[in-house]
């Protein structure tokens, strides 16, 4: 005997019932079949609502038979010649008639008794079994509708009875013995009945229950479970997105899974299957060529450390803790026996090793049982103070990492909580058993969907990280950042193992986030057809809400508004990179607040790109400081605009034409006097100071402002430039005056003995920064190592890809970082 199962996503519609019969024709071919069917998608669910609704208020439940006609004749109208429909459709009334008296019955007293309910319950699986005998028929195969509650026996614990095994056994042997010539029996799944016949459920996925039951009793060579899904996963597809199909994983390994959430496959199903050494086989009906997934006792080895993520969300965990607890033997047997006599459902225990708490996670309708029962138990314990009250948290998830490999292999756990923490993810409590199957974990229900992407991709990727890029400022240096990551994406993935994801774009006066992701090929069709105006709360509230891993802001505005929001994003355990100045050259406290906040919640703050754009200025400093070294002097030219207009300034041009000019070539800012009042470059020389270890704040640097106090305020740009061409002969005379000394000029940044200047300077020729051309940066670090001849980092110094190049080597850092956390 053959045994099938059809669940409800497989028997929801004409074309899905056709691909049903199509596996169910070929596999009669070979022998007779038993096929167990759910019903119809969403028709438990209307069911239960339905009796809910009925329970709490008048409602009419006509609407209810009324749609589940529709459902079941329509199909049998599309699915059968007109001479063959009556009959179907006859058998269908009779059975919805039965329905409409029980919950005519139901309405007049408004009260359903749990018998009653599963009576009700069991009506959808009878309409799917009714209908699929007649359309296999149809198709010339003898088939007979087979109710389960004929030969599957239970208690009477009516919503989730338990099965008498030996009893049932023999009925189902018997049963099918003597059934004559049918090829195809069609069972109605997750229906039984208790010894008084009385009709029962096998709770929610009882259907593979009882397929599995049949399996093991007419002791097949497999059981075939059908659903919408190529097989087990290595996590749920809802959550994971790149999750996969396990070929093969062992009975173990499946019951852990689907114990904490795995939905394919209901737990019970499993034990009969492994009693009887019967293999299931989960299926895609939607695409039977593929393998599946297949659950058996031996397995082939395999190189993934793990087998699987699973998780349970919507959790309750109760916390029995109290110095009494300490050293008295029987204390948890108390706990367990008062929550067994409850009838609660224990998804988790752990204990501590003192023995002064207990942790219990439970489903959140058992939560106020649970937390009465241990009450009461523990009554003259809490009246005498020996044990507290119990705690109870809720809106917690569970999840579970599961392998038969982990207890052949050291550090699994320590990769696991890595890889979490560095993700910002606290975790509530832990418990592992014994065989090392399984590492179980709480968290809060938000971190649910990002903890399991993030161990997905640690544990099954191959290193690959799916790295979720938020972009603020799409302007100049925002927009060829994106394109040179989209220009790179492959690279990205052979070479360094990361998948970029953009999931979120503003600029101004647009912005458009996606959890799905925006695509990085046309980004900016995207913002402008499907944004909305822009709301930076709004904005940094939905990445918070998206809560996935390896998240990094980027900010590439020169906002002192977005610049406020990085404590907000840092304490949700997103990283920030950004080439904006503001949030480093503002008050030391904010500096070291925005630093204290990235190491206490693991995530990065990077921001090569605030000095000398794409050179690895700032973190040369930082290494040099990490090693050890002390930097005494730090002297440079740090600003490209400056650099370009005083290489130029040879007196072939007047001053104010080479800054029109600069301005052309898009060197200085809109307004040249933000460059030219060498503020700019003074945000600059604080930021490396503070690298330095100096903690200094932006009053202790003193600036030269270039541009002529009477052309400082109240003109536009047009006007500055005429005024600043009146000055023409003071910067000629300047220039002059260095040059008959054989000198140039030069402005120039500088920081000793604790203060910094920045200035117009006249240099020799002997001077580091003499050769200096074009729009080039240039340092130089005096420190105990590099005392006599400094240490000299030059290039180019502006520009939007060089600045964009830094960008990406500053993302690339975080995500670097991270990766060598998670692999230990």
């Amino acid at each position: 005997m053959q045994v099938l199962k059809f669940g409800g996503s497989s028997m929801g519609t004409a074309e899905s019932i056709s691909s049903v019969i199509s596996i169910v024709k070929k596999r009669a071919e070979s022998g007779s079949v038993a096929v167990v069917v759910s019903a119809m998608k969403g028709v438990t669910d209307q069911l239960v609502e339905t009796c809910d609704r009925m329970e709490r208020a008048s409602f009419s439940y006509e609407e209810t038979i009324k749609n589940l006609e529709e459902r079941h004749y329509s199909v049998a109208r599309q699915m059968l010649p007109a001479q063959a429909q009556s009959e179907l459709i006859t058998e269908l009334k009779l059975i919805l008639n039965e329905l409409e008296d029980v919950l005519q019955g139901v309405s007049l007293v408004q009260e359903i008794t749990p018998k009653t309910r599963d009576f009700i319950m069991g009506f959808g699986e009878r309409l799917s079994a009714k209908l699929l005998t007649y359309l296999v028929k149809n198709e010339g195969i003898e088939s007979s509708y087979t109710d389960a509650r004929s030969f599957i026996v239970t208690d009477s614990r009516f919503g989730n009875a338990r099965v008498d095994e030996e009893t049932t056994y023999k009925k189902i042997k018997n049963y099918f013995n003597g059934s004559g010539k049918t090829k195809v029996y069609v069972v109605t799944g997750f229906i039984a009945a208790n010894r008084a016949k009385l009709p029962t459920t096998l709770g929610r996925g009882g259907s593979d229950y009882t397929a599995s039951l049949l399996g093991a009793a007419l002791k097949s060579e497999l059981i075939e479970i059908w659903t919408d899904v190529n097989g087990l996963m290595t996590a749920d597809p809802v959550k994971v997105k790149r999750a996969f199909p396990i070929y093969e994983i062992s009975y173990e390994e499946a019951m852990e899974l689907s114990h904490f959430g795995a939905k394919v496959i209901y737990p019970p199903t499993l034990i009969p299957a492994l009693k009887a050494q019967i293999p299931i086989v989960i299926k895609n009906t939607f695409d039977p060529s593929q393998p599946g997934t297949s659950i058996r006792k031996e397995i082939q080895p395999t190189h993934n450390l793990i087998k699987g993520l699973s998780s349970i969300g919507n959790i309750t965990m109760l916390t029995v803790k109290g110095s009494g607890m300490i050293g008295v033997s029987g204390i948890a047997a108390r706990i367990f026996t008062s929550l067994a006599d409850a009838d609660v459902n224990i998804i988790m225990i752990t204990q501590a090793s003192s023995e002064h708490t207990v942790s219990i996670a439970v489903p959140p309708n058992q939560s106020e049982t649970a937390k009465n029962a241990i009450q009461s138990e523990f009554e003259q314990e809490m009246l005498g103070h020996e044990i507290d009250e119990v705690d109870v948290e809720k809106d917690l998830s569970v999840i579970a990492v599961v392998g038969d490999n982990m207890k052949n292999i050291p550090g699994i756990a320590g990769r696991v909580f890595r890889a979490l923490g560095r993700n910002g993810i606290n975790i509530r409590a832990i418990a592992q058993g014994s065989s090392e199957r399984n590492i179980s974990f709480v968290v809060n229900n938000k971190d649910e969907k990002k903890a399991i992407n993030t161990l997905h991709d640690a544990f099954f990727l191959a290193g690959v990280k799916t790295v979720n890029l938020y972009v603020a400022g799409i302007g100049l240096i925002g927009g060829t950042l994106l394109e040179m990551i989209r220009g790179q994406l492959q690279v990205f993935y052979d070479d360094y193992n990361i998948d970029f994801c953009l999931r979120g774009v503003a600029n101004s006066r647009q912005m458009l986030i996606r959890e799905e992701g925006v695509p990085l090929s046309d980004w900016n069709e995207q913002l402008d057809n499907h944004g909305k105006p822009t709301s930076l709360p709004e904005f940094i509230s939905q990445i918070k809400q998206h809560n996935l891993p390896n998240s990094i802001f980027v900010d590439c505005t020169a906002s002192d508004e977005v610049s406020e929001i990085y404590p907000e994003l840092l304490s949700s355990s997103i990283s920030v990179v950004t080439p904006n100045k503001k949030a480093n050259s503002g008050s030391l406290k904010y500096y070291q607040e925005l630093h204290d906040l990235a190491s206490k919640h693991n995530v990065a703050f990077k921001y090569e790109t605030n000095a000398g754009a794409g050179l690895p200025i700032i973190s040369t400093i930082d290494e040099l400081v990490s090693t050890g070294d002390q930097v005494d002097k730090i002297e440079g030219v740090l600003s490209g605009t400056l650099s370009y207009i005083f290489n130029s300034f040879t007196g072939d041009q007047k001053f104010s034409e080479i800054v029109r000019q600069a301005r052309e070539k898009g060197y200085t800012e809109p307004d040249p006097r933000e460059d030219l009042n060498g503020r700019d470059v003074a945000r600059k020389l604080l930021i490396l100071a503070r690298e330095a270890g100096f903690k200094i704040e932006p009053e202790d640097i003193d600036v030269q402002n270039l541009v002529p106090e009477p052309a400082r305020n109240g003109m536009d740009v047009d006007q500055f430039f005429e005024k600043l061409s009146e000055y023409d002969h003071e910067f000629e005379k300047m220039r002059l005056e260095a040059e008959e000394h054989g000198k140039k000029l030069c402005y120039i940044a500088r920081f000793e003995n604790g203060r910094g200047v920045v200035k117009l300077e006249k240099i020799s020729a002997d001077h580091p920064f003499y050769g200096l051309d074009g729009s080039d940066n240039i340092m130089a670090l005096y420190t105990r190592y590099y005392k006599e001849s400094p240490m000299v980092i030059k290039g180019p110094g502006a520009g939007a890809n060089v600045t964009s190049g830094g960008i990406v080597a500053d993302i690339l850092r975080v995500v670097s970082t991270k990766a060598a956390s998670n692999a230990g």
